[in-house]
């Protein structure tokens, strides 16, 4: 984890400067991630191919990245490249977005390294082109001494399959223990591994074990779902949603989301200190079960003796 450096506010523009005065230091999120969309519609506004979209897309990263480095973000993650765009875009289009990171890591180290960023990755990398792969370990090694925020890039990235590679991870940490120790994995789960697999464990195995979970999810373009992002890790993130498409994204807006943010009181599926009902006055559980239990269980009615039916009348009853 990344250690505190001197604040660099003072090194952000007047907007962000007066808007970053309005917000409590003490509680900045210590990690946000954002799903950035919105490229191809940017473009198409504007009568431009979408690749021009994706170049100013790009831009909007580095401005983000360098408010973020600004005012001691610890952690910012940020969907580049998902599985889906890699099995469903156009062959020319993915081609274009790895041509694309390529030149933007090679064109952006030395702006991480002024600003104390660190480069990381998560996703199913390996299965980039080669030469991707090389640029990425590259600008990761270059910048691997830094000690501000974490830039973390989602690339050929799907949360379902990162927790199918979790899962994968565990299996095969069982399988060798279990040879390591000369046994069956059936004995392995016996002698109490099964009952020692909890949700750290799952934590643990999954790509972004080296961080905390988002405190903060942000989504650009206005559209009201997750994407395959993250879904283990945001658990309790706040969202936040804005209708401007990420090439309009700036350092500002990302300062708003956080004032925002500020703004929520975070309980964690428990009571907040808003809450307008009186907890320590509230009836014991055993109390309010037993009056459940009462309204829903009919009470069985009162016996009665019956009494005998006068005889009827058959003549008089005939129709």
């Amino acid at each position: 984890m990344p250690t505190h450096i001197s604040n660099r506010s003072h090194e952000l523009s007047p907007d962000e400067l007066s808007l970053y005065r309005q917000l409590d230091p003490a509680r900045l999120p210590q990690h946000v991630a954002i799903i950035m969309d919105g490229n191809g519609r940017w473009a198409g506004k504007r009568t431009l191919k979408r690749f021009l979209g994706h170049q100013q897309g790009a831009e909007s990263v580095q401005f983000v990245v360098e408010t973020a480095s600004r005012i001691n973000l610890p952690f910012l993650t940020l969907y580049a490249f998902s599985l889906e765009n890699n099995l469903r875009r156009p062959k020319s289009e993915v081609s274009f977005l790895m041509k694309l990171l390529k030149n933007y890591l090679v064109g952006n180290v030395k702006r991480m390294n002024d600003n104390n960023v660190r480069m990381a990755y998560i996703g199913r990398t390996h299965d980039l082109p080669q030469e991707v792969q090389e640029t990425m370990q590259w600008a990761m090694e270059a910048t691997a001494r830094n000690t501000g925020t974490t830039l973390t890039l989602a690339l050929n990235y799907g949360a379902r399959s990162e927790i199918v590679d979790a899962v994968r991870r565990i299996l095969t940490d069982l399988t060798t223990e279990a040879h390591t120790r000369s046994c069956s994995v059936e004995d392995l789960l016996g002698a109490g591994a099964l009952d020692a697999l909890d949700e750290s464990t799952v934590s643990r195995a999954l790509y972004t074990a080296h961080m905390p979970d988002p405190d903060l999810i942000i989504r650009t373009s206005g559209e009201m779902r997750i994407s395959n992002f993250l879904l283990w890790q945001i658990a309790y993130s706040e969202i936040f949603v804005t209708d401007r498409l990420w090439p309009d994204f700036r350092g500002i807006h990302l300062l708003e989301a956080i004032a925002d943010y500020q703004r929520r009181e975070r309980r964690f599926g428990g009571l907040g200190e808003s809450t307008d009902e009186a907890v320590a006055t509230l009836q014991p559980a055993e109390e309010v079960a037993a009056e459940i239990q009462d309204h829903l269980v009919p009470k069985p009615k009162p016996r009665t003796e019956a009494k005998p039916d006068p005889k009827s009348d058959h003549i008089l009853t005939r129709r």
